[in-house]
């Protein structure tokens, strides 16, 4: 395997695209119902030249490569700025491998292609024709409707090298290249492939390729050398110019508090990059004598805005020291910049812009008059090219041709918009990693990673979709079958789900709770109404321990399956916690009554009001399986030096604000400890107490690392809460609480940054401090009956959560601490089905499977769209355990590739890996749900039998089409010759994978 790309001959291109489109609908993976065609028949006008769309991809990896230019024309790209040359090319061009991370804000160490120069010459030429092919064939325009814009750099010398020049005079007029000859004729030669493009059209396609030209140049080239760059192209090439510029310009100190507002505090700057750089004033007087100098030569002078932005690695994001930023975190430097720019220049100034595009602002940019507008890292997330299509449409009626000016006063608004914009904003995406804790299979990868992370594994597409085509009860069925609270994790679960959804690669997570909670009021007392218990298939019994969650669902699992359980609790209510302590601004008691009464008509028998510690020893001569669920109730240890006298427990508070409310005195002003949701329960219930007038949350780090849920930190910010951020809690005196003020260090095992003192204090006013750290389990109750602690103080259980002493469980908070509702739901479902298995009963926990428009999932792909309302979330559901194929949306060079296998799959869809067309850049293993890298672990097909023996990958090389002869490499990692329908010499996985490849696939074969 190499990370260096085989270009495809022209002549294969043409079968491959041919073949493809007529046997799959699909070019290079892109579907026939995201080619784009302008309706509105309105054009853009750039340097006189007509296009039915000012988009495109920015000179990066999604302009490299012939495939990856076709990609993106048949999306919707008009304007196509291709990747850049210099004099370093091929071999001696050394780039780190690998080279892209687009996870959120986009991260790069490369630059210009990594093909040759001549090698990236024919590419683009390849493309100019196949581009024209595709126009007619496919009925998309009758006259050229496209242009390409070239990147060169960096330096003058460089430029002016006879390789460059020579690539550029080719750009110019290509029509005595060696490459334009062997396309024309090829196409000649293949008209009977074509059914609308003919040999005029073929006569007709001009050579001039470029009439422009974009200046790239490194950071830190001198602002002299920049200006005579442009000169030389001006005077000497005559060509229109865009002058690439950097953030850098608005200074370091600009840049560092914007990243700042945003949540980016993490990334660090280099500030050589901005003493360096060209500087703002020099910038100005620079682009006026140009303007002055393209007039006189009837040219026009702009600046494309703007190069990636250095930051330093500090997180092994990727190899080196130094990476380049781009995505929507560049967005408002970008916007900024051009606007400071443009009203230097009263708007008289021609911006090609690139920072952070997406869906979201691409009609608002090109609304101020700003065009062409180009994009990289959007399209590297989940949807890929296919991104691109809805933004074309978006601003398909915006085109008026030529723009002569730019909007100043909007363009202003739209940079001070762009700070408080949510789409800019970190904490629309502040989950680290989607990935899932498993490793990438070879075959059969489709999976719902949201299912994956919920703890009881609910089958979430499947009844988000059924909610969304309002089949209520089917949909209530399924979440049934593995949640036994459903109203309550419907409406105050944590939904570890939603931290995995695909959707936030895309925008934001589908709601998948709120879907939860629609089921659970259309069909959940309905459902319940219909439940007959079943009858007993044991004769042994189970006593649960606790009326919690955990306990309630242990007990509703094994009832069902038919299991005699009685649930015992010393209080005279259900559901622990959620009934005495979580406000009801949080949870009604109805949805409480409506998951009591599931559990209760499965037959479950309950004793409320136990007096009494429970003895083990006493119990197990009824019952033959225990189960305790006893919660964590006991106070947290309060780290105070003095005045611990004077603080409320967050639970004992809580319980009485639930129950007597009106009788509470708190003073004016409270201070809550804490940064989890127990505490924002605290402060807010607090808030509401008769008296009070200021509450303050008090945490020792920043808001950004407080472990409650972003929604409840929203929710307490909107009431009115205080936030006191990097304080630490010393004593309290006299009606103040004395805290250390504390500064971030370096991250912790946790990934979050240490707070450590400064020696300075800081005095907040409270009458009342409410303590809501960390509440700890009973041990001297576990202890007392025999259950083994380790040396955290938690009971020692194995893989079933069975304790020391044989059919003793622990679920829920009682098993290490306080979790979440739904971990103690998880734990129920796992003791009962180990008692199921012990007693040789089966679990009707099975999966109900449910079948999906194909079609309609992939007209999904690559649509961005907000969270409105409920109604429409099952529209925004990309049901990935259905249809994944992230690592084909997302490869600029389409070297992973969706083939359809008829037998020993469970899914015909399966994802085979084209070695020569990749560069290993792993982009594909960012996006990839797994632990894993789809460019190292699926299926490879390789060109060549080198690759394929300097490569680790699963995969084969054929040897001999006619004998059909291939060299494999195994699963097991061995390698053997096959002949194809040999039996027992590879897996009939793999047989299947090379058949099809021969006979539905052969187009790709070398």
């Amino acid at each position: 395997m190499s990370d260096r790309m085989c270009p495809i001959s022209f002549e294969k291109m043409i079968n491959w695209i041919i073949t493809e489109l007529n046997e799959n609908g699909t070019i290079f993976g892109i579907h026939k119902g995201k080619f784009y065609k302008n309706k509105e028949h309105k054009s853009a006008v750039i340097f006189n030249e007509k296009l039915s769309s000012p988009l495109g991809p920015a000179a990066g990896p999604n302009s490299q490569l012939a495939q990856n230019i076709i990609a993106a024309y048949l999306t919707g790209s008009r304007f196509i700025e291709l990747k850049t040359v210099q004099v370093i090319d091929g071999e001696d061009l050394p780039v780190a491998k690998p080279c892209i991370h687009a996870q959120d804000e986009g991260y790069n160490v490369e630059w210009s292609t990594e093909l040759k120069v001549q090698e990236a010459f024919n590419e683009y030429i390849k493309a100019w024709f196949l581009l024209h092919v595709l126009m007619k064939e496919l009925d998309l325009s009758e006259k050229r409707d496209f242009m390409f814009n070239m990147s060169v750099g960096y330096d003058l010398k460089g430029i002016k090298s006879p390789k460059i020049d020579a690539y550029i005079e080719g750009m110019r007029n290509a029509v005595n290249t060696e490459i334009w000859k062997e396309c024309k004729q090829v196409l000649s030669l293949n008209m009977n492939l074509f059914k609308k493009f003919s040999e005029k059209d073929l006569d007709n396609i001009d050579s001039t390729i470029c009439s422009s030209i974009t200046l790239s140049t490194l950071h830190g080239c001198p602002p002299e050398e920049i200006e005579k760059i442009s000169n030389y192209l001006l005077e000497e090439k005559h060509l229109n110019t865009f002058i690439k510029m950097n953030p850098t310009l608005l200074g370091e100190k600009f840049v560092k508090n914007t990243f700042d507002k945003m949540g980016y505090d993490y990334i660090e700057l280099n500030s050589s990059s901005f003493t360096k750089d060209l500087q703002y004033a020099d910038g100005i007087a620079m682009l006026g004598r140009l303007k002055d100098k393209a007039s006189k030569l009837n040219l026009e002078i702009g600046v494309k805005l703007t190069n990636t932005l250095p930051v330093k690695i500090v997180n092994d994001e990727l190899p080196g020291e130094e990476m380049y930023m781009s995505g929507r975190a560049l967005f408002p430097l970008t916007i900024t910049l051009a606007s400071r720019l443009s009203k230097e220049f009263n708007g008289d100034l021609q911006i090609s812009y690139s920072g952070g595009v997406d869906f979201f602002n691409v009609d608002k940019i090109l609304a101020v008059g700003i065009q062409p507008i180009t994009f990289a890292t959007t399209i590297l997330k989940p949807g890929g090219y296919e991104r691109i299509t809805q933004m074309a449409k978006k601003v398909e009626g915006q085109l008026k041709g030529s723009i002569s000016c730019i909007n100043v006063i909007q363009l202003e608004e739209l940079a001070k918009h762009s700070l408080k914009d949510k789409h800019h904003l970190k904490e629309l995406r502040t989950v680290d990693s989607r990935k899932i804790s498993k490793e990438l299979p070879i075959y059969d990868c489709a999976i719902a990673p949201c299912s994956i992370g919920c703890p009881i594994n609910q089958q979430i597409p499947e009844y988000v979709n059924l909610v969304g085509k309002k089949k209520y009860d089917e949909a209530f069925s399924i979440i049934a079958k593995d949640n036994t609270s459903p109203a309550i994790t419907g409406t105050i679960c944590n939904h570890n789900c939603q931290y995995k959804c695909t959707r936030l690669d895309y925008d934001e997570s589908v709601l998948i709770r709120n879907m939860k909670k629609i089921a659970v009021i259309n069909s959940q007392d309905r459902y319940v109404e219909n439940i007959k218990p079943v009858e007993l298939k044991s004769n042994k019994k189970v006593a649960v321990i606790g009326a919690g969650p955990a306990g309630l669902s242990a007990a509703a699992f094994l009832r069902r399956n038919g299991i005699d359980v009685t649930v015992m609790d010393k209080r005279e209510k259900p559901y622990g916690i959620v009934e005495y302590v979580i406000p009801e601004f949080r949870i009604s008691s109805d949805m409480i009554r409506k998951d009591f009464e599931l559990v209760k008509k499965h037959g479950v028998k309950f004793k409320f009001g136990i007096d009494g510690v429970f003895d083990i020893n006493r119990l197990k001569k009824e019952y033959d399986y225990i189960v305790i669920a006893t919660g964590a109730w006991k106070p947290g240890k309060i780290s105070l030096e003095e005045g611990k006298e004077k603080v409320v427990d967050a639970l004992a508070f809580l319980e009485k604000f639930k129950s007597e409310k009106e009788s509470i005195r708190l003073g004016k002003h409270v201070c809550v400890i804490g940064g989890g949701d127990v505490a924002m329960d605290s402060a807010r219930a607090a808030k509401r107490v008769y008296g009070v007038e200021n509450v303050s949350i008090v945490y020792r780090r920043t808001r950004k690392y407080m472990p409650a849920t972003l929604e409840e930190l929203k929710l307490a910010s909107s009431e009115g809460i205080l936030f006191k951020e990097l304080l630490s809690p010393k004593a309290v005196r006299k009606g103040e609480l004395v805290c250390d003020v504390m500064k971030l260090g370096s991250k912790d095992s946790s990934g979050r940054r240490r707070p450590e003192v400064t020696g300075e204090i800081k005095k907040l006013p409270a009458d009342t401090v409410i303590f809501a750290v960390g509440e700890q389990i009973d041990t001297d109750l576990l202890s007392s009956n025999g259950v083994k602690l380790n040396d955290r103080g938690f009971p020692e259980i194995n893989d079933f959560c069975e304790t020391s002493i044989p059919k003793v469980y622990v679920a829920g908070d009682v098993k290490k601490g306080p979790s979440t509702i739904v971990s103690a739901i998880a734990d129920g479902k796992i003791i009962a089905k180990n008692i199921l298995t012990r007693e040789n009963l089966n679990n009707d926990f099975a999966d109900k499977n449910i079948s999906l428009d194909i079609k309609e999932l992939y007209n999904k792909k690559g649509i961005l769209r907000d969270p409105v309302c409920e109604e429409y979330e099952s529209e925004r559901c990309l049901a990935c355990s259905h249809i994944c194929e992230l690592c084909v949306d997302v490869c600029p060079n389409r070297a992973n590739v969706l083939i359809k296998v008829e037998e020993n799959f469970e899914s015909k869809h399966q994802i085979l890996h084209v070695d020569g067309m990749c560069n290993e850049c792993g982009n594909c293993g960012i996006f990839c749900p797994y632990d894993g890298n789809p460019y190292k672990d699926k299926v490879t097909l390789f060109w060549s039998v080198r690759d394929f023996e300097n490569s680790t990958n699963k995969g084969f090389v054929i040897l001999d089409r006619e004998k059909s002869l291939f060299k494999v490499r195994k699963e097991n990692g061995q390698v053997t010759d096959y002949i194809l329908g040999d039996k027992n010499v590879v897996s009939k996985e793999m047989e299947s994978i090379i058949n099809t490849c021969m006979k539905k696939y052969n187009y790709m074969l070398k």
